[in-house]
């Protein structure tokens, strides 16, 4: 047939063929039959031109729509929306919005696709404040009961965070079907309440509502929230008996869930159902289970799993392997995921590098945590947060007060986070004034409520300082009573300046918030050691035996290649002990010569000068670093790793050792991060 011989049946054929174009995007197709039509010289009348419209748009050529509805002489209703709602699919949401501004402003009553097409829009931009609006003008064009029109109304509050809007527009729909349901059920999984999207799929089942999988999906992400693994398990049955449970989606689902409850062994029993059903994603959520739960070498061997599948890592899966290297201090598998986070072009990722800075600090690596965050363009607030905490875990105050002007200059808005890392960071460098005008700035100045971490790091400030009465006012004057940081924070400046009377006060408080912790009656009987009270150190350690209370063993680790090596206090369980003692006797005497003098009185006990020389000669550190002098080349750094406060006699050991040896040595402890070099240690004897 010729087009210019086509009447009204003509142009049903025609819109038909359109129609089909555009269901099956054959676009090419589509192309060349809008040819043809001009070649041949068809009038292009509206109705035409609408299903072409409707085609490009389907076919995700806006351009051509553009420039079609640009020429129309003529538009209509079906027009306008086509446009809307072209926009709306193809993610150009603002042009959405705006042609269906331009369609009221041109006196065309909108339809409820037209409605349903700038709410999705609105949900996807985040303009809930125009989604507000335009769901008034729907309630004024009777559109209120429309399930197409609510089930979006539902889905852009849920999606914009408003749960009460979306809840309210839920309720006043008399007939709910499964999408409206879902929508519902979504938003509280995603914005909470958790609980709630629980009773909502209750809800939806009594009414006999079909379930889908993904209103399944949503429901186990709001368990997964929860930990609620009973009811997770309940949602997995109901999968399996669906036949869900190998959708890649499904698998997904489940493997988060039970990743985020601990339950990692049914984790890994859903990722190995089907090989071909892993993905990124369910490979990431296996990897950040194992990461919560501190089973590092698991994570580590989904990751080699997931890289022989072919399956590229994302910035998830490298923050999760890296944050798990950060919380071990396992610097070299760090290294190394750094070297897959450049071949895979991460390293431009903000919360990559944010992680890698994190990384680097807590490994002892200043320099290195420093030149991540130098190459961070456009640094977010987790980067400038994650590199003020290095600085605090180094004891630099003064450069974490530098790093802080430059953020505010740069316009980044401080948060709790940051004000945490700034006191930390006074504290460890003596920067009391500086601390305390942090303090109180933080609500007057940049409107950050002030925690409990924040009034414990205030403790330890003053504490730190020597200003024990100080400490104690201020105490005294906090909206709440200190938590176990700031009692012990308080204890430990007790026992370093030798205050017994306030010791034994912030002793006291400790052991009523945590009885089983040895270090209140341990620090109180430091005290009392130290004024050569002995009958009451005695008392203390009876009472510790009574109650079952046991004083944390000391230990210190160094890793070497990629292995562990732990040490006690005169520790002879090593296989290389005999050379690791004879290179700390060989040690304790160049120290001596070099001028270093045993500080006695850190040992607790009451027995002979000789006796205390021997055990603070055998501390576990000063063990590690033995062996770490003997299995470590000279090129690589010495990075010792202790639980407890390194003891005064030891730091003072380590600067001898550091200087006679003419090699750097990173300390770090329970605290802080010590580098000592020719002498000398980085916190200046203030820690």
């Amino acid at each position: 047939m010729h087009f210019c011989q086509a009447g009204t049946k003509g142009l049903k054929i025609l819109s038909k063929i359109i129609r089909n174009v555009a269901q099956t995007r054959q676009l090419l197709q589509g192309k060349q039959l809008h040819s043809q039509l001009i070649s041949s010289g068809y009038p292009l009348c509206t109705f035409l031109t609408n299903h072409l419209l409707n085609m490009y748009s389907k076919c995700g050529q806006l351009d051509y729509s553009v420039k079609l509805f640009d020429k129309m002489s003529q538009r209509n209703l079906v027009s306008w929306t086509a446009m809307v709602t072209g926009f709306s699919q193809n993610l150009h949401y603002f042009e959405a919005i705006s042609t269906f501004c331009e369609m009221r402003i041109a006196g065309e009553n909108p339809t409820q696709f037209a409605f349903s097409s700038v709410i999705k829009a609105c949900a996807s931009a985040g303009l809930v404040e125009f989604g507000e609006q335009i769901h008034c003008l729907a309630l004024k064009f009777g559109f209120g009961s429309d399930i197409f029109v609510v089930s979006n109304l539902v889905d852009m509050y849920s999606k914009c965070g408003v749960m009460v809007n979306a809840h309210n527009v839920f309720q006043e729909m008399e007939c709910k079907d499964e999408v409206l349901w879902t929508a519902l059920i979504d938003g509280y999984a995603k914005n909470g309440p958790f609980e709630d999207a629980l009773s909502a799929y209750k809800n939806m089942v009594k009414e006999g509502i079909g379930i889908d999988k993904f209103v399944l999906c949503s429901t186990l992400s709001a368990c997964a929230a929860l930990k609620a693994l009973n009811f997770g398990k309940c949602l997995h049955s109901v999968m399996v008996k669906k036949g869900f449970e190998l959708e890649i989606s499904v698998g997904n689902a489940l493997t988060d869930m039970y990743s985020k409850v601990g339950d990692m062994e049914s984790a890994s029993n859903v990722f190995g159902i089907d090989s071909d059903c892993r993905n990124i994603v369910s490979c990431s959520s296996l990897i950040d289970g194992y990461v919560e739960m501190d089973r590092m070498e698991d994570a580590l061997s989904v990751y080699v799993l997931l890289r022989r599948q072919g399956i590229e890592p994302n910035e998830f899966t490298f923050s999760s392997l890296i944050k798990a290297c950060s919380s071990q201090a396992a610097l070299e598998q760090g290294t190394q995921l750094h070297a897959e986070v450049i071949k895979f072009n991460f390293d431009s990722n903000p919360f990559v590098s944010s992680v890698l800075v994190d990384m680097y600090g807590k490994c002892g690596l200043l320099d290195d945590s420093i030149r991540v965050f130098d190459e961070i363009e456009n640094a977010t607030g987790f980067a400038w947060n994650s590199m003020l905490s290095v600085f605090a875990q180094h004891g630099l105050g003064k450069d974490a007060i530098q790093l802080f002007n430059r953020m505010k200059n740069e316009g980044v808005e401080p948060n709790a986070i940051t004000f945490v890392s700034l006191l930390r960071g006074c504290s460890h460098s003596g920067l009391v004034e500086d601390g305390l005008s942090f303090f109180k700035a933080m609500e007057k100045t940049y409107g950050v409520m002030p925690r409990e971490e924040h009034y414990s790091c205030v403790i330890d400030l003053l504490g730190r300082a020597g200003q024990l009465k100080e400490a104690e006012d201020f105490i005294k004057k906090m909206p709440f009573e200190p938590n176990a940081f700031g009692w012990c924070s308080f204890l430990g400046a007790c026992k370093i300046h030798g205050d017994k009377e306030r010791g034994k006060l912030a002793a006291e408080k400790l052991m009523q918030l945590e009885p089983e912790n040895s270090g209140a009656p341990v620090l109180l009987s430091n005290i009392y050691a130290k004024e050569q009270q002995w009958e009451d150190v005695r008392t203390l350690r009876k009472m510790m035996q009574d109650f079952n209370v046991k004083k944390l063993p000391g230990y210190s680790w160094v890793d070497v290649g990629n292995k562990t090596h732990i040490f006690g206090v005169e520790d002879w369980s090593h296989p290389q002990m005999k050379a690791i003692y004879d290179k700390l006797n060989a040690l304790s005497g160049q120290i001596k010569v070099a001028g270093y003098v045993p500080s006695t009185d850190s040992i607790p006990l009451d027995v002979d000068v000789s006796v205390k020389e021997k055990i603070l000669q055998h501390h576990s550190e000063r063990l590690a670093i033995a062996f770490a002098l003997i299995s470590i080349p000279s090129g690589k750094p010495i990075i010792v790793k202790k639980n407890l406060r390194v003891c005064s006699d030891c730091h003072s050991a380590i600067k001898y050792i550091s200087k006679v040896i003419g090699r750097k040595i990173i300390v770090r402890d329970n605290s802080r991060f010590h580098h000592f070099s020719n002498g000398l240690c980085s916190c200046g004897d203030f820690w």
